[in-house]
C-alpha cells in the first residue's frame, strides 16, 4: 500500500532515517505489536484529543492507556476522545485505526508519555493496517522535541 504522503514528506523533510516493516493486517496497535513482533512498550500510538481549544494527540506506548485525569492537571484541559468522522478528516490520507503518533505532520499539537523517552527504537503504524514505521529512538526524541512530556498513561 505505501505509507501517506504526508507523513513520507514529513520524515523526509526532516532527515529522519526510517524502516517500514510489512505484516499481516491488523486492527489494534496490540494486535500490530504481536503481529511485527515488536515489543508493546516500543510502539507508539497516537490518541486524538480534543475540547475547546483544538485537538491534542497524546502519545504513549501501545500498552498503555491515557489517564485523562492526569491530563487534565499537567494542561488544565477538559480533553475527551476525538470522534471517527473527526480522525477521518483531520488524517485525510490514513486509513481509520491507523494514525501515526506524528500529530506535527498533520498540524496537531502532541503531547508525549515519558514512557517513551528513553526507547532504544520506535515503532509505529505507518498511516495504514499492513505496515509500521521504525525509527530510532534518538531521532523519535529529536520529532519529539517540541513536545511536553509527562507521565500521564499507565500499563494498560
Amino acid at each position: 500500500m505505501g505509507i501517506p504522503l504526508t507523513l513520507q514528506k514529513y520524515l523526509d523533510d526532516r532527515g529522519i532515517q526510517y524502516e517500514i516493516l510489512p505484516h499481516t493486517h491488523t486492527g489494534g496497535s496490540m494486535e500490530t505489536a504481536q503481529a511485527t513482533h515488536v515489543p508493546g512498550n516500543q510502539l507508539a500510538k497516537g490518541v486524538i484529543l480534543e475540547d475547546d481549544d483544538g485537538y491534542l494527540m497524546a502519545v504513549v506506548p501501545a500498552t498503555y492507556q491515557v489517564e485523562l485525569g492526569k491530563l487534565h492537571k499537567h494542561l488544565n484541559r477538559q480533553l475527551g476522545l476525538a470522534t471517527e468522522p473527526e480522525l477521518t478528516e483531520l488524517f485525510h490520507d490514513c486509513e481509520p485505526g491507523a494514525v501515526p503518533p506524528l500529530g506535527q505532520a498533520y498540524g496537531v499539537a502532541q503531547i508525549v508519555d515519558e514512557s517513551l523517552a528513553e526507547c532504544a527504537d520506535i515503532y509505529f503504524e505507518a498511516g495504514n493496517h499492513t505496515e509500521v514505521v521504525h525509527i530510532s529512538g534518538t531521532d523519535f526524541r529529536t520529532l519529539m522535541a517540541d513536545a511536553p512530556r509527562y507521565r500521564f498513561a499507565h500499563h494498560a
